[in-house]
């Protein structure tokens, strides 16, 4: 007969690689200057297994081990971990479970995004830059309502994310991230590194439009033609941007 032991230690090998790559990924955010103190989170997904891994919640970057990370199911359940997950991990199990092609999930509290995301204002879309990882403006969701605060708050922010993507007919695929208004960001990818990345440029988008605008207030919209060229040649199926397969 199995002990207890022995099965707690089959399921710490059996998630370790998955736990490790939500802690590699967790590092990258204050190193890109993305979180401050203990704000943010990363989680990563296990599609086969059915579960994710996510930071374990208030505990600061730089003292976070691999054996921290908790490993939840997609209905926010625990599964293996001795810490309690991050607070945001309704959402990002909302999320899993919507949209079965993304693998890894971001959140920070970085300055530009959240001064946006404060706003109330989606990013515009002015530059190639932009243009480069999204051919739109970066939307921002409306702030939930009482009911969805004082209901089950995390569980709705995902819900908010999920409607203005159906409101605005937008692709997550193609548009891998978003404000929550008076909140501040989440991004998603192909994985957890993808996430970060994701959040990383958000975040210099997000910068560069304020100060495009503080520089002229009347600043249009890169216009269509500019738009999809650099829009296609990275995501498009003719792509030649990179080095390929």
């Amino acid at each position: 007969m199995k002990t207890l032991q022995y099965i707690k230690t089959k399921n710490l090998k059996k998630y370790k690689n998955l736990k490790e790559e939500c802690y590699e990924a967790n590092l990258e955010l204050p190193k890109l200057g993305l979180v401050l103190f203990t704000f943010g989170n990363v989680s990563a997904v296990d599609r086969r297994e059915g579960v994710f891994a996510i930071k374990p919640s208030g505990v600061p970057y730089e003292k976070l081990k691999v054996e921290d990370m908790v490993v939840m199911d997609f209905d926010a359940k625990l599964v293996e971990g001795r810490m309690r997950p991050s607070s945001d991990t309704k959402t990002h199990a909302l999320l899993y479970k919507t949209w079965n092609d993304i693998g890894g999930i971001t959140h920070t509290h970085s300055t530009y995004a959240v001064a946006w995301a404060q706003a109330g204002k989606d990013i515009p879309i002015f530059g190639t830059t932009h243009a480069d990882h999204t051919h739109q403006d970066i939307p921002c969701a409306a702030v939930l309502s009482d009911e969805m605060i004082q209901g089950d708050y995390e569980f709705e922010t995902g819900n908010q994310i999920l409607n203005v993507f159906k409101e605005r007919g937008l692709s997550h695929l193609e548009m891998e991230m978003v404000l929550l208004q008076n909140h501040g960001p989440f991004s998603w990818g192909k994985d957890a590194a993808k996430s970060v990345y994701n959040a990383a440029v958000l975040e210099e988008v997000a910068k560069m439009a304020q100060l495009t605008l503080a520089i002229n207030p009347e600043t249009p919209r890169l216009k269509e033609t500019l738009k999809n060229k650099h829009f296609q040649r990275k995501h498009g199926k003719d792509a030649y941007y990179g080095q390929g397969c």
